[in-house]
Parts: structure tokens; C-alpha cells; sequence
């Protein structure tokens, strides 16, 4: 059985028609294995968060497949889309965004119940989650009440908390101190191999590099796997 869960096959990405036309990506050939962690890197404009966005089943390509477990996404099915990214994908952004009239738990309970998962299972799975994370005292709290570096945590939960099969991070660390930053990442790379699961972060912080499997550099919506850290 292959390993490999993410796989770009000829991604490309452009906007506008004739003189007008802008390439973003082009012709992009990634794949990506169970537990393994890609940086992605690049100045502002590269395509980072253009290529993330495919990635998330946000954004269709120009041109080129997304597959996902051995199945091509269809981009154009926006209810399969709407699934994939719901059973599938765990997003982690640079704000938290938790709801902040709901306590930790909460906050929990809610996004596990919009993925169909089980009463049961949703309990088992986040005092899970919590343990690991160190979130127990948090729980009963809310978000005003945490740390940027604790809300971090609630959101590395909460992305994990469906079991996805690929974790996408777009500048996780932005709103943290390098302490915080650098303990947040740590947590999520150990917790999606943990899972298993693909991980693929955007950053702008070159100290966060030698923490990953592999990097990923992009300019000029070009991609090349620039070394393997580890």
C-alpha cells in the first residue's frame, strides 16, 4: 500500500487572459508521504499561500490534479469538495480563530460534531488531545483568557481532532515570540507524526527550518525541494 497521501501532478495556476495573464504556480509535481513535514518557503508573492490553497481544496488549479489518497479531486463538485476538506484536512492559521463566547472545550466539541465524528469518540479524542497538549487546566476557559501560545495549542487540537489525513498550516507562529513560536511548531510536527499525517507549513521564520523533513522552496511559482533537513 502506497504511502504516499498528497500528490500534485502538474499544478499550475493563473489569473486573467492575454496580455493580462499572471502565472502563480506552474506546472507543480509534489508528492507527500504519511508523517512526513514539508516547510514551504518563498518571498511575499511566490505562490505560498496560492499553492497552500490547492493544497486545502480551497482554490482550483489552472491546470494539473490534486490527489488526495488515490483519488483526484474534482474541483468542480463543490459538495465532494466541501467533504474532502471536512473528513480530510485540518487548517491551522495564523490566528486561532476560536469562538470566543465558548470555552475551550467547547470549541472542541463543536468542530467535532460538524465532522460527523461520534458523541463517544469526541470525548475520547479530546481529553486526548488535552493531555497532550497540555490544555487540561484550559478547557473550562476561554479564549480571552489564553495565552496567543495556548490558543495555538487549542487550534493544533482542533485541527487534529478528525483524525485528517493532511495538516496545512499557513504562518502559525506569525502572532508568537520566538519561544512560543518555536514550541507551537515542535507540538505540531510531534502530533501530526504522532497521526501520521502530512504536514505542510508556510513560514517566513528560517529559524523553524531545520525542524522539518524537508524544505520547499517557491519563487516564481516554481517549486523545488531545496534540501532535505533531516
Amino acid at each position: 500500500m502506497s504511502s504516499d497521501v498528497l500528490v500534485c501532478q502538474g499544478i499550475s495556476k493563473s489569473y486573467g487572459e492575454g496580455e493580462q495573464k499572471e502565472q502563480v504556480l506552474s506546472r507543480v509535481d509534489l508528492t507527500f508521504q504519511k508523517g512526513q513535514a514539508s516547510v514551504l518557503i518563498g518571498p511575499s508573492g511566490s505562490g505560498k499561500t496560492t499553492l497552500l490553497s490547492i493544497l486545502g481544496c480551497l482554490l482550483a488549479p489552472s491546470e494539473g490534479e490534486l490527489i488526495i489518497n488515490s483519488e483526484a479531486v474534482n474541483f468542480k463538485d463543490k459538495s465532494s469538495l466541501t467533504e474532502v476538506r471536512r473528513l480530510k484536512l485540518g487548517f491551522i492559521f495564523q490566528h486561532a480563530q476560536l469562538l470566543p463566547f465558548l470555552t475551550i472545550k467547547e470549541n472542541l466539541v463543536v468542530f467535532a460534531r460538524n465532522t460527523g465524528m461520534q458523541a463517544d469518540d469526541i470525548e475520547q479524542r479530546i481529553q486526548l488531545l488535552i493531555e497532550r497538549l497540555q490544555l487540561v487546566a484550559m478547557a473550562p476557559k476561554f479564549p480571552s483568557q489564553l495565552s496567543g501560545g495556548q490558543r495555538q495549542r487549542v487550534a493544533i487540537a482542533r485541527a487534529l481532532l478528525h483524525r485528517p489525513s493532511i495538516v496545512l498550516a499557513d504562518e502559525p507562529t506569525a502572532a508568537l515570540d520566538w519561544h512560543n513560536g518555536q514550541t507551537v511548531v515542535e507540538l505540531l510536527l510531534d502530533q501530526a507524526r504522532v497521526e501520521q499525517a502530512v504536514l505542510v507549513v508556510v513560514t517566513h521564520d528560517v529559524r523553524m527550518l531545520p525542524l522539518f523533513d524537508r524544505i520547499l522552496a517557491i519563487e516564481n511559482g516554481i517549486v523545488q525541494v531545496k534540501q532535505n533537513v533531516k
